[in-house]
């Protein structure tokens, strides 16, 4: 089996090596017990709620009463009832569940399954979602859809995200003293002999924990009883059923850790649910590790082994007959292709999403399935296991602005698509000059990538609450920047604030920043190109922009919409590009650096500009609550 092939490798690091033994389930009055030779859980029969979920005996869940895994509907589009049907299903090598709320009053559907399998120390999930309401065809935005895996106490003592974010969870004096910055938001300075304020930061909020959907696994660390490492993690060994392509971002793990099938947060699309709506999220896997002496990346490193669509793919055709609209191998297809890069692209990513629509919208077409590379190397591109359909190729990469684009690319069942292009990059004439890179992050500025070197895990700043790097220090004034002569990663910030505060160490609210300038200089070659017939080209790229509409897309507040005005020297006109409530994200101050992707060019004459110091000044309303975080920008001239 690949589990025990995988585990033979890891024996180095002391992690426990399972036995092969049946998996048997057990019925009382109120539970279904399921176990095999090192994991066992009950199903409360009432609730389909898993509680009592032990690894070798230890509770990973903590408190039985409180504690539980279950998908959740915070958006209330869904819901459970209180008599789900149950099926029991047994094989050769493994046993599971499918827990069915059929509610006849609202049409809506859920049905979640759970399986485990001989020699697995983990659960593979999955959650169904229908909606068969014709009285009332047209049920709205799906919004927030999440599988928990939810401790109360247990071993846990440390948040993990990826390889590069993890940190102590805070003590419980630390919380009882915290003070509430913003939304899920808290000051921990009051008690600095904390783990986590001592190791990590002052400040406390489950955004720091964060990922995109590149995310492999992440999960909670601790040690049992005996002092031996102990892990759980979610696995996200399939993605195609989840939206919004690998940029997404969203929670991770704040204590709780997440499996999120759908969500607004970071400004993104929400399926619309109409009559007919039926999709089966997963397969993910919930699953325990543990390893003597096992440090945190190791554990996590073995986790990440199973992050692999062709994992268990022979299992999961086995049980699909009792898990509706999971899609078998035999519906599925391969695609490869060969894209030429330009030639100083790097980080290339790959993307097969929604036919017509930008990868990030893929919910606009609630069927559609999402696939993506992330480690594209000259230009070749294998995606294997894709639902049969028909998609959009998008492939980007660092340090180039735009995107290749091909619609109309069809998979078949069982066959191989195979595409040959060329990515000619966009160009409107000579660069005269760029501010950052290119590549879908606001990260390479000031407060963004950079380390807290205040703190030994030396964290990403823009992963800490925004109101620790005082914009009206660090820019009074705002940002003053001139080509040439300025660094991006110093006199440029992650955020473009309209007005800054209050914050818990500034009571007031600072508003003359909502103006950033940009200094350059044309010399005397170039100017000879300033004819009445010349073009120049400004264009903007955001990683996002934060409305009134936060991430709803609703008309609300004072600036459900606003304008990014660009005043080009003394000209009187400027260059205006209206942000909407549907482009809206709340990103930056929610410790994020990508969100809701947007882009914009401007043409304007070549005669705005002149020979010697030229000026342009980026102005948001003034004293508004908005802000951009910038992508990149370039001014070229034709």
């Amino acid at each position: 089996m690949l589990f025990l092939h995988c585990v033979r490798r890891l024996s180095a690091l002391g992690l426990v090596v399972a036995s092969v033994g049946a998996v048997t389930v057990n019925e009382t009055a109120s539970v279904y017990t399921f176990a095999n030779d090192r994991v066992s859980f009950n199903v409360v029969k009432r609730n389909g709620y898993i509680q009592n979920l032990l690894l070798d005996g230890i509770s990973v869940l903590g408190s039985v009463s409180a504690t539980y895994a279950l998908p959740d509907f915070p958006s209330k589009g869904f819901a459970l009832t209180a008599s789900p049907a149950v099926e029991i299903v047994q094989g050769t090598d493994y046993a599971g569940i499918v827990v069915t709320d059929n509610s006849t009053d609202s049409g809506s559907l859920v049905q979640r399954s759970w399986f485990l399998r001989d020699g697995e120390t983990g659960l593979h999930s999955f959650v169904r979602l229908g909606y068969y309401n014709a009285a009332q065809p047209f049920k709205g935005a799906l919004g927030e859809v999440r599988t928990m895996f939810r401790p109360n106490g247990g071993p846990w003592t440390t948040l993990v995200t990826n390889a590069e974010q993890w940190a102590p969870i805070p003590g419980a004096e630390a919380t009882s003293k915290q003070v509430q910055v913003q939304d899920a938001t808290w000051y921990l300075g009051l008690t600095p002999s904390d783990a986590y304020v001592q190791q990590e930061s002052d400040y406390w909020t489950k955004y720091t924990f964060a990922d995109n959907q590149t995310n492999k696994a992440h999960g909670l660390y601790g040690h049992s009883a005996d002092g031996n490492p102990i892990g759980a993690w979610w696995v996200v060994n399939q993605k195609d059923t989840f939206f919004g392509g690998p940029f997404h971002v969203d929670l991770m793990v704040d204590g709780i850790i997440y499996n999120k099938q759908s969500t607004g947060h970071g400004g993104a699309t929400s399926p619309n649910i109409t009559y007919g709506f039926d999709r089966t999220f997963g397969p993910q896997f919930l699953y325990l590790n543990r390893g003597q002496n096992a440090s945190v990346h190791d554990l996590l490193a073995d986790a990440e082994r199973y992050a692999d669509p062709a994992w268990n793919s022979d299992f999961y055709d086995e049980i699909a007959p009792h898990v509706p609209g999971y899609v078998p191998s035999s519906s599925r297809g391969t695609f490869a292709a060969h894209v030429q890069v330009p030639a100083k692209g790097k980080n290339v990513i790959a993307t097969l999403s929604a036919n017509g629509v930008h990868f990030q919208d893929s919910a606009a077409d609630t069927t559609a399935y999402q696939y993506w590379v992330t480690d594209v190397h000259g230009g070749e591109i294998n995606i294997d296991r894709v639902k049969a359909g028909t998609y959009r190729l998008t492939v980007s990469a660092s340090g180039i602005f735009g995107d290749y684009v091909q619609d109309n690319v069809v998979i078949q069942s069982g066959k191989r698509t195979y595409v040959k292009a060329t990515w000619v990059p966009e160009s409107a004439g000579q660069e005269l000059w760029r501010i950052g890179i290119p590549d879908k992050t606001s990260g390479e500025f000031k407060n963004g990538w950079e380390r807290d070197l205040s703190h030994p895990l030396q964290p990403s700043k823009y992963r800490i609450y925004w109101g620790a790097w005082d914009f009206p220090t660090e820019f009074p004034g705002g940002v003053n920047f001139t080509i040439g002569k300025s660094v991006e990663s110093r006199d440029w910030n992650y955020v473009h604030w309209s007005q800054y505060g209050g914050t818990y160490t500034r009571n007031n609210t600072v508003t003359d920043i909502n103006r950033w300038t940009i200094n350059f200089h044309i010399d005397a070659h170039t100017a000879r190109k300033l004819t009445f017939n010349s073009v120049a080209t400004f264009t903007i790229q955001l990683a996002g922009a934060r409305t009134t509409a936060g991430n709803t897309d609703a008309n609300q507040g004072d600036y459900p919409s606003f304008p990014i005005n660009t005043y080009v020297n003394d000209q009187a006109e400027s260059l205006s590009w209206t942000i909407q409530p549907y482009d809206s994200s709340s990103c930056g101050e929610r410790s994020a650096i990508s969100c809701h992707l947007l882009s914009q060019k401007f043409q304007f004459p070549g005669t705005w500009l002149k020979k010697g110091d030229n000026r342009f000044v980026l102005e948001l309303p003034h004293a508004a609550p908005v802000y951009v975080q910038y992508d990149a920008l370039r001014l070229e001239l034709q």
